[in-house]
């Protein structure tokens, strides 16, 4: 299971920069792009097979040290980018963490393997009348 977002804010260092997004004149003056990173390997909050999975999975987002990005720059306020891309990475962890439940075998039932049969039966008898009919 994977913890909660507030545990890993001790763990996330941010940097700001001038955002490309809207803004007008304020866009020139003001750092609203939040850029998130985190360090897999450091983390005290993950177990090392979550460590693991996170560096196979994500490994075309992670820097050469081993960071994370995650960059959202969408709103005006730094506030609400910096929470979107908590959000964002909380969401990216989820996904690259996720074990799909293992699919069980079943046989199918009597009644589906009887439809099938039926259903071949029909075929075959269908494909034997299209021969040459004898008068």
């Amino acid at each position: 299971m994977i913890p909660p977002a507030d545990a890993f804010l001790p763990e996330l260092q941010f940097q700001t920069s001038r955002s490309s997004g809207p803004g007008g004149q304020n866009v020139n003056k003001v750092e609203s792009r939040v850029e998130l990173r985190f360090r897999v390997a450091d983390s005290q909050v993950l177990t090392d097979e979550q460590k693991q999975t996170l560096v196979q999975k994500l490994a075309s987002r992670l820097t050469t040290d081993g960071e994370l990005l995650i960059a959202a720059q969408e709103d005006r306020s730094q506030l609400r980018n910096k929470e979107t891309a908590i959000r964002k990475f909380h969401e990216t962890l989820q996904k690259a963490l996720y074990k799909p439940k293992a699919r069980k075998a079943t046989k199918p039932s009597q009644g589906a393997v009887r439809q099938r049969l039926e259903s071949k039966k029909k075929h075959g008898d269908k494909k034997a009348n299209r021969g040459r009919v004898d008068f």
